[in-house]
């Protein structure tokens, strides 16, 4: 099993994406720490991996909230003693406005979120994987970095922009280390993330743009699935992507080639 042995925690783990990348490095056999705000998602999370075998904690925390994570992490390394794969999943899509309608306490409210949360969750892990090396994945998306159409989307944009940037600058501060940081850029994914979108007067931010007849080429349309990106995200904590660092993967079906 490719993950005998070691231990990784996921954030944003009792949904979609990081619940399904929860779920497959369970079954390679990694012990892992479910964490989210909620405390009832991450115990159906874990639950589903202790009934199918594997081995799994619950650990209840604000990516955002300096002293809850340093409580988790802790957590994590008085169970289990390490630290290997640490997937940056967690995020949301905040408020979509015009950046002239846009508050100052919504912009950083996606800020704090979706870029001090990574921050901290690795600020907090990095000492624990440069005991032994390890993978860091941060999940961005295909948004601020080949893409630009969501309309009124700029501090989202801006923050998974900035995700990119940091797996790139820290690949090379880790590598000597021996840890691995990639990103994973999604594109379009059945989760529940878009009903979690706040729009507001996004139309008079948008430009009218006529796309090819089914936008997601791979899949006529169709969005993919959160284990589209957890298989990826799995490759990549692999022994198999073992020179792979700095990288962003763009799981899109190749819609942002068209955009």
């Amino acid at each position: 099993m490719p993950f005998s042995d070691k231990v990784a925690l996921v954030t944003g783990a009792g949904s979609g994406i990081g619940k399904a990348t929860a779920l497959l490095l369970a079954r390679g056999g990694a012990r892992v720490a479910v964490l989210s705000r909620t405390d009832d998602e991450i115990e159906a999370t874990r639950d589903e991996i202790i009934a199918a075998g594997g081995e799994a904690m619950a650990v209840a925390a604000d990516i955002a909230d300096p002293d809850g994570m340093r409580a988790a992490v802790d957590s994590i390394i008085a169970r289990w003693g390490r630290l290997d794969i640490v997937v940056a999943n967690a995020g949301i899509n905040g408020v979509w406005a015009p950046i002239d309608e846009l508050l100052p306490a919504e912009w950083d409210k996606t800020m704090t979120i979706n870029l001090g949360g990574t921050y901290l969750t690795l600020h907090l892990t990095v000492p624990h994987l440069k005991k032994a090396g390890g993978a860091i994945i941060i999940v961005s998306s295909i948004n601020g970095n080949r893409t630009f159409t969501s309309a009124g989307a700029t501090a989202y944009s801006a923050t998974k922009a900035a995700q990119v940037a940091m797996a790139q600058q820290l690949a090379l501060e880790l590598g000597p280390h021996q840890i691995r940081v990639n990103a994973v850029c999604p594109g379009a994914i059945d989760t529940q993330i878009a009903d979690n979108t706040d729009k507001r007067n996004t139309a008079a931010a948008e430009i009218e743009v006529a796309f090819p007849q089914g936008d997601i080429p791979l899949t006529g349309g169709e969005p993919g699935e959160s284990r589209d990106v957890a298989e990826t995200i799995a490759f990549l904590a692999s022994d198999a992507a073992r020179h792979i660092t700095g990288v962003p993967i763009y799981v899109d079906g190749g819609q942002s080639l068209l955009r």
